[in-house]
Parts: C-alpha cells; sequence; structure tokens
C-alpha cells in the first residue's frame, strides 16, 4: 500500500515538474533567440536572465531525476525517454548559451577590454547574487521534496496502521464468530436431545395411559361375567 501511494505521488509530481521545465524551455529559447540581436547591457541582462533560466531548467531535471524511481514500472520506459529528450534539449541551451555568452565584444559593446573593470566587477557581483538566488530557489524546492517525502511517508505510515487495526477487528470478528457457532452447534444438540426425552416421555405416557384403559377394561368385564 505504501508503494502504490508513493507511485502515484511520484507520477504526479514528474508531471508537475514536466509541465514547468516545458514553460521554462520555451521561456529559455525565446531568450536565447533574442540575444543576438543585442548587445552591450542589454545583451548582458538577457544573458544572464537566460542563465537564470537554464538553472531553472537544471533544477526542475535534477527534481524530475529524484522522482523518475517513484514512477510505476509500466510507464517507466516512456518517462525515461522523455527525460532522455529533456536533457537533450538542456544540454543543446547551454551549449548555445555558452557560444552567445563568449562573444565578450558583443557582450560588453564598445567598453570591451581584457583588463577588469568597475563594470565587470559590478557584474561579477550581481552574478554572485544571481547564484546566491538560484541556490536559495534549489534550496527551497529540496525542502519541499522533502516534506512531500515525509508527509508521503505519514500518510503511508498512518494507512498501515489503519489496516492492522482493521485486520485486528476482522479476527477479532471471526473468533466470536466462531464461538457463536460453536454456542449453536451446543445449542441444537441440547435441542436434539429435549425433542428425544420428550418423544420418549411421549411413548412412555401413551403406554402407561393404554395399560391403565386394558387395566379398566378388564376389571368391568370380570364384574359384568359375574
Amino acid at each position: 500500500m505504501s508503494n502504490l501511494l508513493d507511485s502515484e505521488a511520484g507520477s504526479e509530481r514528474f508531471s508537475s515538474y514536466e509541465a514547468e521545465l516545458k514553460l521554462v524551455q520555451a521561456d529559455l529559447n525565446q531568450k536565447l533567440d533574442q540575444i543576438p540581436e543585442l548587445s552591450g547591457e542589454p545583451r548582458k541582462a538577457a544573458v544572464r536572465q537566460a542563465e537564470r533560466a537554464l538553472e531553472e531548467a537544471n533544477e526542475l531535471l535534477d527534481q524530475m531525476r529524484i522522482e523518475k524511481p517513484n514512477i510505476p514500472a509500466p510507464a517507466k520506459s516512456k518517462i525515461n525517454q522523455r527525460f532522455r529528450n529533456f536533457e537533450s534539449d538542456i544540454d543543446s541551451l547551454r551549449r548555445k548559451l555558452k557560444s552567445l555568452s563568449d562573444d565578450r565584444k558583443a557582450l560588453f559593446g564598445s567598453r570591451y577590454t581584457d583588463s577588469p573593470t568597475t563594470d565587470d566587477q559590478l557584474e561579477q557581483r550581481q552574478q554572485l547574487l544571481s547564484g546566491t538566488e538560484r541556490l536559495e530557489r534549489s534550496s527551497g524546492r529540496l525542502r519541499e521534496s522533502q516534506r512531500i517525502a515525509l508527509e508521503t511517508e505519514d500518510v503511508g505510515r498512518n494507512t498501515l496502521a489503519d489496516l492492522s487495526r482493521q485486520r485486528e477487528t476482522i479476527e477479532h470478528t471471526r473468533a466470536t464468530l466462531l464461538e457463536s457457532e460453536s454456542y449453536t452447534d451446543r445449542s441444537i444438540k441440547t435441542l436434539r436431545g429435549m425433542a428425544r426425552r420428550m418423544a420418549t416421555n411421549r411413548i412412555i405416557t401413551i403406554a402407561i395411559i393404554t395399560v391403565l384403559v386394558l387395566l379398566i377394561v378388564a376389571v368391568i368385564v370380570s364384574k359384568f361375567r359375574r
């Protein structure tokens, strides 16, 4: 029962992550298509947005990977194929983003230089902040997954406890029925014995009455003969 609950919950969560990943993937594709048309600050902002979207896609893939073992066996083959397709698509988008990010002249525009600048330091700081935000989102997802897993475990444990109590009730009821059946058998035997004794008593009574009647008739006949 616990395994069945885990499988159903795992399938629902996997489908939920899959739907969310499709939306993130579509958004990432749109951002990557816009980047080549931009330069300078707008391009850097678009790249950062694409990086956040890619990070979110990776987080969803991780969550889907965690839920795969809980998928029912008949559906695992299709699920694994869909998961591999998602991994391939996200990997292609990652390479495309890396290619666009490596184009530093387009990324920094006319201010591109090999020496670090204040803008470079600011960008690094922004990237660190963005990485911190992504890490917090990942931690939140992991905490949510852990909470759901604990809730599922509690449900399974309560279900097993209910089944155990129901089994005890059924066994107690069965024992009561067997005891009642034993009482019924004894009662039937007692009634049959009483019926036999009543029949015997009736026969004896009839015999006594018959003898008495015969004696009375004999007495009467003897009197008339005198």
